[in-house]
């Protein structure tokens, strides 16, 4: 089996903090993929900018030693990267003054009439500065978008603060305020499998379905971010954005199309139907953990504050959380999240467990009956496994069994699975938000947020120690066992 890819109209792609890290690890990979998939008209063309000092051919070997590193076994083609490093350039720009700007200026002068792009792969607090800019040399054309990664603030202030900055200079759908996580096959087919199935719609709410758990779990540590970590924490690195909108996609009501805007207006009614959370529960609702040493992958890792080389920091590397929704829907349905480093294994997944059933007619012997859980798993092996309970064959009466039907993306498609960015880079170029968050959303999420950080603040919650390699601290699981569960990993 295999898509169609559709070609979009020619472009020129901007990417500030072209040659930083995200540039090399995931947006030259992905616009190097749409290249080979044919997804580009011509004249296309990408352009690095930074502060270093580079020509187009030193940043040309730049993206080529990415490409390198970066791509899969059989995925570099001599001709295909020949092609690509051909369409690269690079300007040397400093954003807080007027250096490198008309250089910028004259190269995009060369093709007006192409959709323009600008990407800040860059730090937060210079997205103000870079904006304003663009606007001071005149860069903005009709057909002009601006790409910001998140974190969008550090609490609802700073986030406010940050969506003024930027509006002043672009309108709302001129920003793609992104979220890569929005971008996996197995998150959109959330969406699908809802909405494309009469099996599980009516079945989507809380006469239905017990519980819904949430992880994101990382066997990493800070991997050198210990100055932004340290100043974040997992509850505004993971929960305020990636978390946050898989619990509106799952939490959503049908909407009227799959336009962008009637989608967006259904993830902010789930925003701000969350029950607050705050210094008067906070202490019961929310679990705060920090990872210690331990073992991890093939050998012993160091603790977080060995890893931020000393010092005393009550950040935390874990956090569960027992939300709720109050709405019709999803009443008395609690949503379990949970998010950590240094955990057990890298896994990203959402579990729908369905209510048990009312009556049991099979006897003792038939052994028991699990409830029914739905399984998405967004990484690895992004699938999704429905849970049933069957009988075991052969005679000797009825015995039942829990049994999955699986689903591997990369067994039942037999093709490559684009990375997020693939499908993002190109949806802005499409001008489709449906898969980017609004500005209120961002908002939203904030409000529900800073009540907890607060309550954290005044409660004087402090972090739990749990050993990397294991799956958080233990009162984490007490969070989800002193209401008859279990997260999924323990069953």
């Amino acid at each position: 089996m295999s898509s169609q890819t559709i070609p979009v109209e020619p472009f020129d792609y901007v990417v500030f903090g072209g040659s930083g890290d995200l540039a090399e690890r995931k947006l030259l990979p992905a616009l190097y993929h749409r290249q080979v998939e044919g997804q580009f008209s011509e004249p296309t063309r990408i352009i690095g900018a930074s502060r270093s000092p580079l020509t187009h051919e030193e940043y040309r070997k730049f993206a080529q030693d990415a490409l390198k590193e970066h791509l899969k076994k059989g995925e570099y083609d001599e001709a295909e990267v020949a092609k690509f490093l051909q369409r690269l350039y690079y300007v040397p720009v400093d954003a807080r003054s007027d250096s490198g700007w008309d250089q910028l200026k004259k190269l995009l002068d060369e093709g007006k009439e192409r959709v323009r792009a600008f990407y800040l792969a860059v730090a937060p607090g210079i997205f103000g500065d870079i904006s304003q800019k663009i606007h001071d040399h005149k860069l903005i054309t009709k057909s002009t978008r601006i790409v910001v990664e998140k974190p969008i603030g550090r609490d609802l202030a700073s986030a406010l603060q940050l969506n003024d900055t930027i509006g002043k200079v672009f309108k709302e759908e001129q920003i793609f305020r992104i979220d890569h996580y929005l971008g996996k096959e197995t998150v959109q087919n959330l969406m699908a499998l809802r909405f494309a199935n009469a099996l599980y719609e009516p079945l989507w709410n809380a006469n239905h379905i017990d519980h819904v758990q949430i992880t994101v779990a990382e066997s990493v540590g800070l991997e050198g971010r210990a100055g932004y970590y340290d100043t974040a924490g997992a509850l505004r690195d993971m929960v305020q954005n990636h978390i946050m909108q898989l619990v509106c996609l799952v939490a959503m009501e049908v909407p009227s199309s799959m336009d962008s805007e009637a989608v967006r207006d259904e993830k902010l009614k789930v925003l701000r139907a969350l029950k607050p959370i705050n210094a008067s529960n906070v202490e019961t609702s929310t679990v705060r953990g920090q990872y210690r040493a331990g073992a991890s992958g093939s050998g012993p890792v160091k603790g977080y504050l060995e890893e931020l080389e000393g010092g005393v920091s009550n950040t935390e590397t874990f956090v569960a959380i027992k939300a709720e929704i109050g709405n019709w829907r999803w009443a008395g349905v609690p949503f379990y999240i949970r998010t950590g480093k240094r955990l057990a294994g890298r896994m990203s997944e959402i579990v729908i467990t369905f209510k048990p059933i009312p009556h049991s007619v099979f006897d003792q012997s038939a052994g028991r009956i699990n409830q029914n859980q739905l399984i998405i798993r967004l990484q690895p092996d992004e699938g999704v496994k429905q849970s049933l309970m069957i009988k075991d064959p052969g005679p000797g009466g009825m015995r039942l069994r829990n049994v999955s039907l699986d689903m591997s993306f990369a067994d039942a498609f037999q093709v490559r699975n684009p990375d997020a960015y693939e499908r993002l880079l190109m949806d802005v170029i499409r001008s489709n938000q449906t898969l980017f968050m609004r500005r209120d959303e961002v908002e939203a999420a904030w409000q529900w947020v800073d009540p907890i950080l607060k309550g954290w603040e005044s409660t004087g919650q402090k972090v739990q120690g749990y050993t990397a390699g294991t799956w958080g601290p233990s009162q984490s699981i007490a969070l989800i066992e002193r209401d008859g569960r279990t997260w999924h990993d323990n069953l």
